[in-house]
């Protein structure tokens, strides 16, 4: 064994012991420790150094982390966080609280709401407080604070006691440390100095330097992520190198000895660990460094792989905790490569005539992203296949940029100007990052999905192993090579060339977004569309756009102001060529409103108002507004008002009539039938993302042929609801759901609309960096609030089941699900639907010839007797949130419903309909903001 590996085997033993205690239990660390302590003494007899390393390391663990995972499990408030009890706690804070960024829904806006920080009570142990950001965000590490809220378990793998569910503001803070005040003033400059650039550079460089990512929009790290860009955003052990190398370079200059310039670099190390905060990547890279510099110090000789050993042994026994972080392992496993991989490789390389510049450059990224690929892919459940490529256009101004961004924190406290000057010296460098994230991540097959968990990562690492060490077999070597080519060239084309999606002719798509809405109606032209709400967030929306090759959308309407309606308007405005954005009457919420107002204003688009009875036409496109009938009256701030006041569209698109309904519930309903609207439609968008509150009046009057629903993965609002599900398959209609089907098209065809569904794919949801956590600290999750029943999961999802085997003849076409649906039970034969009485023709197919279906489509309807269990809810029902009782008597409601207009509230223009054309104009897009009108050749005049 090499003499730089003897401290090897002890770190894995270590790293083992602290796997084994806080994933199992405290008697697993001691067995798994005394155990390696045996077998590695026995195996490792000839390399001394090493035996004697395991046989100290080992045992030590074994009793330092069992002691600490028993401590643990035994706290009195682990027992009374089992009971859930309310009790008030001292502690002192561990880290910065970190922002828990939530989507939208209704009148709440997206953003950060709650704060999650980890903390040590008196007496010992540890706890994570979950709180409001608003009254949390300023706190500093090192402060002691008191609180009162709800305890709960926390999950398993850490040695946090508790979690403590917060409501109210902290109680007698004491004041931060000197330096941890001094790191955030620092910090704060350097956000403040950041505004100096446009928004998203001036997100990323905080992000780039010590970590804040407070100010960086969801887009970005969705689009470094997929690009495998991931770990600029977060401090590490990179940003260390950089700045400890600045200042060595910089005492080389002036001639400085090495114990001196041993000294500073030090200094420099304990002050960015300050700065940045206790991440595990960069506390790794701190021991490493300080390893280094001690051995500089002594004149011994450096070497990487014993200093990153003794690192993770140190660590491990400082906190144990660390050993199943994440970003821990990524990091240790990355620094491995970069030590024992990428020397040789970019060596094999200068020894095939490569130069050396671009070796060294290609062999690191490469190194660091096969090796850490199984971790990643374990954890985020997918591999990237541009990252690679990404890193090598990077990694030229990652340097600069920090250290950059280090120097206008300090000049900041001295003299802003300067600082903002250093800043925009860094603009150009952040930009570009930005620029290769974003068009890397835009790559088709960018990135492809593989099984995540341990799992998916013991697959892909057995998988890179054998490709390995095939590779060094001569005799098999071009075989291989051979078959990866062919592979290559087959898999290519088909996957990205010629993909699966989007299925072509599509007509109408419904976008996976999460919880919110976002429809996409198709033109005549390639690539131009109408957009119908933009969904909570902007990842989803811009990735559905992009997957259907959408670059001009003449209108954006958006049925009402609630935030999974308009959350990702900014980024459509931002990357797609907008003609208009068009609203309703509502002008709920209020902070909606305005963002609209200003984010429109910034891109130069109008905002226009549509009114019942306004018609537009596109080539291909004709829509129709048909509600709300009246406007608003007072008190519309409540949910339920402002989910009425929803625009209400008819698409006649070449798959036939699409009916989009926004939110409205049943008063919005009873405004339409009181109205006497023809609501006739092949295509239901089903309103208010499947809520309970819809009609069966209304649904029997619109008796779609397929039902979309667009929802949210297991969302606490029990939607879709199983009643409702109920209803619309007895209508004859095929329930699709965004959250089981991914993006769903409508496409003509020669019997009647067919459906083609993507398939779900959660990680184009883009909810954040923070998910996990969220799910993890969720307050129904713990046990802090009553979970209620969530419809939809049993006779409703069963009779849809069954349904689909019964009306619809699934077929595969290019990857895609396409089924050919059935006409509606209006027009099935021997049906007596309310209202129709026509004759049987003679061959049994009904009156109406013209709808009747091949032989070798039809199959018998089997009758299900009538359940109390599956009609629609005749009383008012437990509201769901944001949502009030409401009586569900359709004619009722449609009496004594408003009828007479009130006063317009001021804010979108109203335009007549023939000067609308002039107004919905295409706008060119350069890079990121569309800067021109195209020519006047969209809408024809309202008819």
């Amino acid at each position: 064994m090499s003499p730089r590996a003897h401290l090897v085997p002890a770190a894995l033993a270590v790293w083992a012991t602290a796997l084994a205690g806080l994933l199992w239990t405290w008697w697993a660390a001691l067995a798994v420790g005394l155990t390696a302590a045996v077998l590695g003494g026995l195996a490792l007899r000839s390399w001394r150094p090493a035996a004697v390393a395991v046989a100290v390391a080992s045992p030590v663990a074994a009793l330092w982390i069992g002691a600490q995972v028993h401590g643990a499990a035994h706290h009195p408030l682990r027992a009374a966080a089992e009971r859930g009890t309310t009790a008030t706690v001292h502690f002192e804070l561990d880290d910065r609280p970190r922002g828990l960024r939530t989507s939208g829904f209704g009148s709440r806006a997206s953003g950060v709401d709650l704060v999650v920080v980890r903390a040590t009570v008196e007496g010992g142990g540890r706890i994570a407080v979950l709180a409001p950001a608003a009254r949390w965000r300023d706190l500093l590490p090192g402060q002691r604070v008191t609180a009162r809220g709800t305890l709960a378990p926390p999950q398993g793998g850490e040695l946090t006691v508790a979690v403590l569910r917060v409501r109210g503001p902290p109680r007698d803070v004491t004041e931060a440390p000197v330096w941890q005040r001094i790191a955030e003033d620092l910090r704060a400059g350097l956000r403040g100095a950041s505004t100096a650039l446009d928004p998203e550079p001036a997100g990323l460089l905080p992000a780039l330097v010590v970590g804040d990512t407070s100010k960086l929009s969801p887009r970005v790290v969705e689009e470094f992520r997929t690009a495998g860009l991931a770990h600029v955003l977060v401090v590490s052990g990179a940003n260390l190198a950089i700045l400890c190398g600045a200042v060595l370079l910089l005492l080389r200059l002036f001639r400085v000895g090495p114990r001196g310039c041993a000294v500073a670099a030090m200094a420099a190390l304990v002050g960015f660990v300050v700065l940045a905060g206790p991440e595990p990547s960069v506390l790794r890279a701190a021991v490493m460094g300080a390893v280094a510099l001690l051995a500089l110090v002594l004149g011994r000789e450096r070497s990487a792989l014993p200093a990153l050993a003794a690192a993770v042994v140190v660590l491990v026994l400082y906190d144990p905790e660390l050993a199943t972080q994440p970003g821990f392992g990524l990091s240790v496993v990355a620094t491995a490569a970069l030590v024992l991989l990428a020397p040789r490789w970019a060596a094999a390389m200068k020894d095939r005539g490569v130069p050396v510049g671009f070796a060294e450059a290609l062999a690191v990224p490469l190194a660091a992203n096969l090796a850490t690929a199984p971790l990643v892919a374990g954890i985020s459940g997918q591999v990237s296949l541009v990252a690679v490529l990404a890193n090598l256009l990077v990694a030229p101004v990652v340097a600069p940029a920090t250290v950059l961004g280090v120097l206008a924190a300090v000049l900041a406290q001295v003299y802003e100007p300067a600082a903002r000057l250093a800043v925009e010296v860094a603009g150009p460098a952040a930009s570009w990052l930005i620029t290769v994230g974003r068009h890397a991540s835009a790559v088709p097959g960018a990135a492809v999905g593989w099984p995540s968990g341990w799992a998916g990562g013991a697959l892909l690492a057995g998988v890179l192993v054998l490709g390995y060490a095939v590779t060094r077999l001569r005799r098999i070597r071009t075989v291989v090579v051979a078959v990866a080519v062919g592979a290559v060239v087959v898999v290519v084309p088909v996957s990205v060339i010629s993909p699966g999606w989007p299925a072509s002719g599509w007509s109408v798509v419904a976008c996976d977004v999460g919880q919110g809405d976002a429809v996409v109606l198709a033109t005549a032209e390639r690539d131009r569309a109408v957009l119908v709400d933009t969904g909570p967030d902007p990842v989803p929306v811009l990735s559905c756009l992009r997957r259907l090759g959408v670059r001009r959308i003449p209108l954006v309407v958006l049925s009402h102001l609630h935030a999974d309606h308009v959350g990702g308007l900014a980024a459509v405005l931002a990357d797609r060529g907008v003609g208009a954005v068009a609203v309703g009457p509502s002008r709920q919420p209020e902070w909606a409103w305005e963002e609209v107002r200003e984010r429109a204003r910034t891109a130069g688009v109008r905002v226009v108002e549509l009114d019942a009875g306004q018609r537009l036409s596109w080539p291909g496109l004709d829509l129709d507004v048909l509600g709300p009938r009246t406007d608003p009256a007072d008190g519309t701030k409540t949910n339920t008002a402002v989910n009425d006041a929803s625009l209400v569209l008819r698409a006649s698109t070449a798959a036939g009539r699409v009916l989009l309904t926004g939110d409205i519930e049943l008063a919005g309903q009873a405004d339409l039938l009181g109205g006497h609207v023809d609501l006739r439609a092949d295509v239901l968008k089903v309103p208010h993302h499947g809520s309970r509150y819809s009609s069966p009046a209304f649904l029997t009057a619109v008796r779609p042929r397929i039902a979309l629903v667009s929802v949210g993965a297991g969302n606490r609002y029990g939607h879709p609801s199983g009643v409702l599900v109920d209803a619309l398959t007895r209508h004859g209609a095929l329930v699709l759901r965004t959250d089981r089907d991914g993006d769903t098209a409508v496409l003509a065809g020669p019997h009647g609309p067919r459906v083609a569904r993507r398939g779900g794919d959660p990680s184009d949801h883009g909810q954040g960096e923070n998910d996990e956590e969220q799910r993890r600290l969720d307050p129904t999750a713990l046990g802090l609030g009553a979970a209620g029943r969530q419809p939809g999961g049993g006779l409703g999802a069963v009779a849809a089941r069954l349904h689909r085997r019964t009306v619809a003849t699934r077929r595969t076409a290019a990857g895609l699900h396409v089924l050919r649906v059935r006409g509606p039970a209006w027009w099935r034969p021997g049906h007596r639907g309310p209202g129709h009485r026509h004759r049987r023709h003679p061959d049994g197919t009904g009156a109406r010839r013209r709808h009747r279906l091949p032989a070798d489509l039809r199959r018998p309807v089997r009758r299900r007797p009538r359940h109390t269990a599956g009609g629609m809810a005749r009383r008012a029902l437990q509201p769901g949130e944001g949502e009030t009782p409401v009586a569900p008597d359709a004619d009722r409601l449609a009496g004594r419903h408003r009828t007479s207009r009130t006063a317009r509230p001021a804010g979108a223009g109203r335009v007549p309909s023939n000067r609308l054309a002039a107004l919905l104009q295409d706008r060119a897009v350069t890079a990121d903001r569309p800067v021109t009108a195209a020519p006047p050749d969209l809408p024809g005049p309202g008819r």
